[in-house]
């Protein structure tokens, strides 16, 4: 859980923190007293919640409020202030609180019970994975960096097929979708596995990948996903399926229509 707290006076920001820190040991805290810088952090860094101050200076926190759902429109946000009438425009923002300064252990546990979006937690996960809409990777919140989008395009197949192992044969032809089978493709296709493996080994999580004589899969313990959870009939997950799945590959297609009609 990643929470950043927001304020451009600093002796309110490290009281606040103080108090996330007590209550929530395992979560990233990071504190700003620039709206801007933090603005910066969550374009580069998934955000789970926001404590934002209102009356800021330079960029007031309902102006930061926006700014940070158009970058993640799944954060919770909760303001803080000293004054009440900003209350209306907040919740129009969907607010999940508004704390009044000086704030209490108390009014953060009550805001932290209402989160609209509840807090994925991935323990002793290596990734977490996103399949609903477009495919991600996620590595300690941060997305993982693909050299190649084949090779991204690869691993979400491997996701699809949920632990399977899948011949090498399969793969090629599904991620390139029946184009004849050449020598040059099964070379470009061994340089994707290769570059599948390093990717991986980069955020400490290549035992994922298990390589078989002629077949490829992956560890699905290793990793936190959506699919998954839907298929455990998860109710937070079910409800994330708005009827798109790795909408950016054509031979998701097929296995979209199958989830549709497990609804």
């Amino acid at each position: 859980m990643t929470i950043i707290v927001v304020d451009d006076e600093r002796a309110p920001l490290s009281d606040l923190e103080n108090v996330l820190k007590s209550l929530y040991t395992e979560a990233v805290l990071v504190g700003f007293t620039n709206p801007k810088i933090a603005l910066e952090f969550a374009q580069t860094n998934h955000v789970d919640i926001a404590f934002l101050d209102i009356e800021m200076s330079s960029m007031n926190g309902l102006q930061l409020a926006k700014a940070l759902k158009d970058i993640n429109g799944r954060i919770n946000i909760i303001f803080t202030t000293g004054h009440s009438q900003y209350a209306l425009d907040a919740y129009k923002l969907h607010a999940c609180g508004y704390l009044l300064k000086p704030v209490s252990k108390e009014s953060v546990v009550e805001a932290m019970d209402y989160l609209h979006t509840p807090i994925i937690k991935v323990i002793g996960k290596k990734l977490r994975i996103q399949t609903f809409g477009n495919f991600e990777v996620y590595a300690n919140e941060k997305p993982l960096i693909f050299s190649r989008s084949k090779t991204k395009e690869l691993f979400a197949y491997l996701v699809m097929r949920k632990g399977s192992q899948c011949s090498n044969n399969e793969i090629v032809a599904t991620i390139w979708e029946n184009k004849p089978d050449t020598v040059a493709l099964q070379n470009q296709y061994r340089h994707l596995v290769m570059d599948l493996k390093k990717t991986l080994r980069s955020v400490d999580a290549d035992d994922i990948l298990v390589k078989q004589r002629g077949s490829l899969a992956i560890l699905t313990d290793k990793l936190a996903c959506d699919l998954y959870d839907f298929y455990a009939g998860d109710i937070q997950a079910v409800n994330k399926y708005t009827g798109e799945f790795m909408a950016q590959y054509s031979w998701a297609e097929i296995y979209n229509a199958y989830l549709e009609r497990m609804l």
